[in-house]
């Protein structure tokens, strides 16, 4: 629980990072900055090549989560219950504990707002800590992924499950794909941290899939910025091995018993 005060201590006060890990050794790095370690479903798309985030399983979560949960020291772990593992309050209950106990995660996170309210309040209750996620919800999206938060009604829809979420007990809200002024709009309102994926700078935290911003993915999602190009420098340690392999130089009597 100490990790989820310091989490929510930072509203107003200092940006909360949060970075996507499937593994000990990325999340090893991510740990160093990250406030949030999220074991995403985008596991299904970054590692799977899957078109959907619905066909990702419960064991795959499990199994992700509990390699990364080896690299944390200090970082909030939350990991993201997949599609069709909450749909009811006794459902959601049962996956949600299987995932702490299994993997010693800090936290789960659903996705929808006065739709799923029920599961959250019953997790709540039963002492699982839950973070939200609004705006664009991969699981239930239909057809190409569109932005929120446009329209007057999609808005008020938007700030009322905010709202519903923050009143029932979650730590935080992942906002996605949602509108600028409208995700400064819930940021202003709500007392609990909002962490924005295409949400604009006014949210209290950013969450990136950690793949996406090293480019080891050729995503072309508008909000992801690649920050450094990770394949440049795997393509030139490949290069090395291959040629001194080639010229019989590795390994040499160093590197051989």
């Amino acid at each position: 629980m100490q990790k989820i005060k310091r989490i929510k201590s930072k509203k107003n006060k200092s940006k909360i990072l949060c970075l996507t890990a499937y593994s000990k050794s990325f999340a090893e790095e991510i740990d160093k900055f990250a406030d949030i370690t999220l074991v995403g479903d985008s596991l299904g798309s970054v590692l799977y090549n899957y078109d959907t985030t619905r066909k990702v399983t419960l064991s795959h979560m499990i199994d992700h989560s509990r390699s990364v949960k080896l690299g944390i020291k200090k970082s909030l772990m939350v990991v993201d219950m997949p599609y069709k593992t909450y749909t009811t309050k006794s459902l959601a209950l049962k996956n949600a504990k299987k995932i702490m106990k299994e993997t010693k995660c800090d936290a789960v996170k659903l996705e929808g707002g006065k739709n799923i309210i029920k599961q959250v309040k019953h997790l709540i209750k039963n002492k699982i800590p839950v973070m939200g996620h609004l705006g664009l919800l991969p699981q239930t999206a239909k057809g190409k992924f569109k932005s929120k938060g446009k329209t007057l009604s999609e808005k008020k829809r938007l700030i009322n499950d905010a709202l519903l979420l923050q009143n029932n007990g979650v730590f935080a809200i992942v906002i996605e794909c949602v509108r600028a002024s409208t995700a400064k709009q819930i940021t202003q309102i709500l007392k609990i941290p909002t962490i924005g994926i295409g949400s604009s700078v006014h949210c209290d935290g950013q969450v990136l899939v950690t793949d996406d911003l090293i480019g080891l993915n050729n995503t072309k999602i508008k909000f992801v910025k690649k920050f450094i190009n990770i394949k440049r420098y795997i393509n030139l340690g490949l290069k090395k091995f291959s040629m001194e392999v080639k010229y019989k130089k590795y390994p040499s009597k160093k590197y051989s018993y």
